[in-house]
């Protein structure tokens, strides 16, 4: 299934959206008794507070197909997984403040000559932006929709798995099965 997940991703998109989502195997109250992915489920935080899980790491093409994937415990920084997600054929991502990291948009730039645009960071009082860049910016909300389709309408996050490996197939098939749906492969 790996195998078929990564022949239908979007390798060749030169404009990616990327982002990373929490998948919880439980809820937060329940994670210390948690036991069927206790050896590689983590405590991560975001925006919405703590969670126990897994964290989704994406990067969508302007029409919504899944260009890259990493999935990480959930105490991974965003940043770190941006190696992951893009590749030789990527000009320009765009991406929310986690990417702002500096050395890393460097070492991906001197890597893959491509270019990391996210909004400036709270502290910063003056930035110039072009308009193409801005346009971009825009067209950021869109992998959080695919996030949104991804865990409300195909059911990605469940407690329901026995085992790792079933965590690990059910994501699977999820995510091929959004693939093939907006024309992704097949």
């Amino acid at each position: 299934m790996i195998f078929v997940l990564e022949s239908l991703l979007a390798k060749e998109a030169n404009i990616r959206i990327m982002d990373s989502t929490m998948l919880e195997v439980c809820k937060l109250q329940r994670a210390d008794h948690h036991k069927v992915a206790a050896s590689i489920a983590e405590f991560g935080k975001n925006h919405q507070g703590w969670h126990f899980g897994f964290t989704l790491h994406a990067s969508i093409d302007v029409k919504g197909r899944l260009c890259g994937l990493s999935l990480t415990p959930a105490s991974q920084h965003d940043a770190q997984e941006i190696p992951h997600l893009v590749n030789e054929d990527t000009k320009v991502v765009v991406g929310d403040g986690a990417y702002n990291a500096s050395v890393m948009r460097e070492i991906i730039f001197r890597k893959y000559g491509t270019l990391i645009i996210a909004p400036p960071h709270f502290k910063q009082r003056k930035k110039i932006v072009a308009k193409w860049q801005m346009m971009l910016l825009m067209a950021r909300p869109k992998i959080e929709s695919v996030f949104d389709y991804l865990k409300n309408h195909l059911s990605l996050v469940t407690s329901f798995p026995r085992s790792v490996n079933g965590y690990l197939f059910h994501y699977l098939r999820v995510l091929i099965s959004y693939q093939v749906m907006v024309g992704g492969g097949f």
